[in-house]
């Protein structure tokens, strides 16, 4: 592995390195909390999917715990609010849709963990959770955004909202009958039981387990190997494509955005490609993940 180097944000719970390979290892770090969910941990998880993950210097992010826990859930101890919600408003569905983006619906009834999510889903670069101990609630749901989870033998992994008397976040509803399908998640959320790695392993959750020293390494090994000498132009698209077209009504959806992606690709960085493998050599990509076209409505 290479040297990292640090991001330049400063962050108050999030650390931040980058290897010379564009891998960005993201950990959660509140150690002495098992890195429990705030509002700072959501606006710097925001800022670092939205703003930092954007540099053209970053092709891949990991994302891991400090210490023991991944992440042990929303931080119960706050006062008021624990999620950090006005409770003097009354919204309804108009209302939110129509105000999104607008205070106080930005901050007052948006789920923070939704944007957190929203963020994650949208970068178009590979995003690998390493699950290295308890992810318990949005702990959980927010790796359901990430493109892949690996995880410790011994991490453990809950949705355990119906214990609090609240409701699965995080965009999760949409995520987790896509990963696991419709059954399997609601019995995980209706039982609201903390899973072992292998339960969660079993259930199509996981992509693969690691003894605890072998995890973080496994993981940025495997983004490594995605964008070593690969276009991130490409992978962007193909992130987008097949996230927008698995949900997509017909077929004909996906051919448009593909003939789209393809024609682009094939004019810049398809053109280096197909030199490359012609003349047996390491293809020198150009096209930047921050300047894709566009290939949807």
């Amino acid at each position: 592995m290479t040297s990292p180097t640090t991001a330049a944000t400063t962050y108050e719970t999030l650390s931040v390195s980058v290897d010379d390979d564009g891998v960005a290892t993201l950990t959660l770090d509140r150690p002495d909390a098992m890195n429990s969910f705030t509002v700072t941990m959501a606006r710097e998880l925001l800022h670092f999917f939205t703003v930092d993950a954007h540099d053209d210097a970053v092709r891949a992010v990991v994302v891991t715990g400090a210490g023991r826990a991944f992440c042990a859930g929303m931080d119960l101890s706050a006062e008021g609010n624990v999620f950090g919600l006005d409770e003097s408003l009354d919204p309804t569905p108009e209302d939110l849709r129509a105000h999104l983006t607008d205070e106080p619906y930005q901050d007052g009834v948006r789920d923070t963990g939704g944007k957190v999510t929203l963020a994650i889903h949208a970068l178009p670069k590979p995003v690998i959770a390493a699950i290295n101990g308890a992810a318990v609630g949005i702990g959980a749901t927010m790796t359901l955004a990430m493109d892949l989870r690996l995880a410790s033998t011994k991490a453990r992994i809950g949705f355990v909202f119906g214990r609090l008397g609240i409701v699965p976040e995080a965009a999760s509803s949409w995520f987790l009958p896509r990963i696991v399908g419709i059954s399997q998640a609601l019995e995980w959320v209706y039982s609201a039981d903390v899973l072992t790695a292998q339960q969660a392993h079993e259930g199509r959750l996981l992509r693969s387990l690691h003894e605890p020293e072998d995890l973080l390494g496994a993981a940025q090994e495997l983004a490594r190997s995605f964008v070593k000498d690969r276009s991130p132009v490409a992978l962007g698209l193909a992130k987008q494509l097949m996230y927008r077209n698995s949900a997509a009504a017909d077929p004909l959806e996906a051919h448009l955005s593909d003939s789209l992606a393809m024609f682009h690709a094939s004019i810049t960085d398809g053109k280096e490609g197909v030199a490359a493998f012609r003349e047996k050599r390491t293809p020198r990509f150009t096209g930047r993940a921050s300047d894709l076209p566009r290939v949807f409505d």
